[in-house]
């Protein structure tokens, strides 16, 4: 479907470096059940090395994007040339997609009770006809399984009927639940999930400069106003490419 140079493997799980737009040509090819999109990004895919259950749940999305310089700088190693397109971005233009199109979106957990309230206050105060409604995500485990909030907020879901579900819930809890839960909406166009879009929609947390997002520094600005995720960062820019090198290194011996 795609071009072979845009089209890239980490520890066996594909991805597909595509711009924004085709991801929604995707979306719109597709006739079947909700289209699962994964925002790949380095953390994600150490995770699913150290999980092989996790890496199986990825492997059942119907699209993992690039989200993360790590994945196009790695991927030049293997002679691709990968578009990044960060998961934020990307839901972004989903959405504007879909109010262009008349379509519901719903927006379903966050950091903080009101967050996803606030994120979709915001999209629609910058994007014209966006209809939309938010959920509470209540507890999730680290499995994808719900507590009874999340199980009402699926009941209500499913009777709303949305076009766009986007579930921040953060890995692998987001991608384990739409594994889990993605049958209950039928007619849903598409699905994804959105780590922490909404809390930068919502102006919870601070983006990077576009400057510094352009240049794939974005982590630095976020180790700055995030410091706690110093562990995550760390396996982003220092495990991630060590952990391919190694890979690479393996797969070439045999």
């Amino acid at each position: 479907m795609f071009e072979k140079n845009r089209i890239c493997g980490f520890f066996g799980i594909r991805i597909d470096g595509i711009d924004a737009d085709e991801v929604v040509h995707c979306i719109e090819s597709n006739a079947t059940r909700p289209f699962w999109i994964v925002t790949a990004n380095p953390e994600i895919l150490i995770c699913a090395k150290r999980e092989p259950t996790y890496a199986s749940t990825l492997k059942h999305a119907d699209l993992r994007i690039a989200d993360g310089v790590g994945l196009t700088l790695m991927g030049r190693l293997q002679g691709k040339r990968l578009i990044r397109v960060t998961g934020v971005d990307l839901a972004e233009h989903i959405v504007r997609w879909a109010a262009k199109n008349g379509l519901p979106v719903a927006l379903i957990g966050g950091r903080a009770p009101d967050v996803a309230q606030k994120a979709l206050i915001a999209l629609q105060a910058k994007i014209p006809g966006l209809r939309g409604m938010t959920e509470p995500g209540g507890r999730i485990s680290n499995n994808g399984e719900g507590d009874e909030t999340n199980d009402d907020a699926i009941m209500r879901l499913a009777m709303q009927d949305p076009a766009v579900i986007l579930v921040a819930f953060g890995h692998p809890k987001q991608e384990r639940w739409v594994e889990r839960c993605r049958d209950y909406f039928p007619n849903a166009r598409v699905i994804m999930g959105v780590g922490g879009s909404f809390d930068y929609w919502s102006g919870l947390l601070p983006r990077a400069p576009q400057w510094i997002r352009a240049i794939g520094l974005e982590w630095i600005y976020r180790l700055f106003t995030e410091p706690k995720r110093w562990k995550r960062i760390w396996n982003a820019v220092i495990v991630f490419p060590i952990a391919v090198l190694i890979s690479q290194s393996k797969n070439a011996d045999r």
